[in-house]
């Protein structure tokens, strides 16, 4: 990306040293296909529900009373209701991204508060996000359609060990993953988009980028312990998914077959 800006460049350094490889030319070739748009611009806003529901369900299950996990799931209910069931006048989400209770933290989880900061902020981030390119949707006339999810977030998550609290530790290291992988497609696209879109998302690489910094630094305060192993397990697991061959062309998936 010859004129990235400098600040851009530095964003992505970190994120670059994370990453276990890059995204594969065969797949930037293929996402810069205009007929290959509507499939990315609609996985991409489903992306950005699930990474804040992601995050929901970290705080529900980890960090926050039941009355807290109800008002949650009161928060994401019309983005739910619209992306999963075509319920709903999506012009109306821009006036739902509001959390309308304190949320409660449990009391015997030292980690709680900074858990439900993080990923309240988060889920803030990614419905104005999803928001974003809804609009964007429609002004180019791609009518939004249901899609199945790729195999990549799945492929991660199928490793999460089943006792806590390593299973929390492996969850926030995959959302780690998730949110870096997302930040280097928008990089990798950006220029060969047309301009507005291609601003968008170096617009969402600079409000996304600490994102995965955040997922373990939480993971690693959980731990209380060095978690480069299990950071690395993943990486492997995480390079596995984005180069070998995968027939459904989606933001995350593997080489184009």
């Amino acid at each position: 990306m010859s004129h990235m800006s400098p600040d851009i460049a530095q964003l992505l350094e970190p994120i670059h040293a994370f990453l276990p490889c890059a995204t594969p030319q065969a797949w930037i070739e293929k996402a810069k296909a205009p007929e290959q748009l509507p499939v990315l611009l609609r996985d991409h806003m489903v992306c950005e529900l699930k990474a804040a529901q992601s995050a929901m369900l970290l705080i529900r299950r980890y960090a926050v009373d039941e009355a807290s996990g109800q008002a949650l799931l009161a928060w994401l209910k019309p983005y739910e209701d619209y992306t999963y069931r075509l319920v709903g006048d999506w012009r109306a989400l821009a006036d739902h991204n509001k959390l309308n209770k304190r949320m409660v933290p449990k009391s015997d989880r030292p980690y709680s508060q900074e858990l439900i900061d993080k990923m309240v902020m988060l889920i803030k981030e990614e419905l104005h996000h999803f928001y974003q390119v809804l609009e964007i949707t429609q002004e180019l006339g791609i009518e939004y359609d249901k899609l199945t999810s790729s195999r990549y977030a799945r492929g991660l998550l199928t490793h999460v060990r089943t006792y806590e609290p390593a299973a929390l530790i492996d969850k926030l290291i995959c959302g780690a993953y998730i949110e870096a992988r997302s930040c280097e497609r928008f990089a990798a696209i950006a220029p060969h988009v047309d301009e507005r879109l291609g601003q968008f998302y170096i617009s969402l690489l600079r409000s996304e980028a600490r994102h995965y910094q955040d997922y373990l630094t939480l993971a690693q305060q959980i731990a209380g312990e060095d978690i480069s192993e299990r950071i690395a397990f993943f990486a492997n697991i995480e390079a596995e998914l984005i180069k070998s061959p995968d027939g459904d062309f989606k933001f995350h998936s593997g080489m184009p077959v």
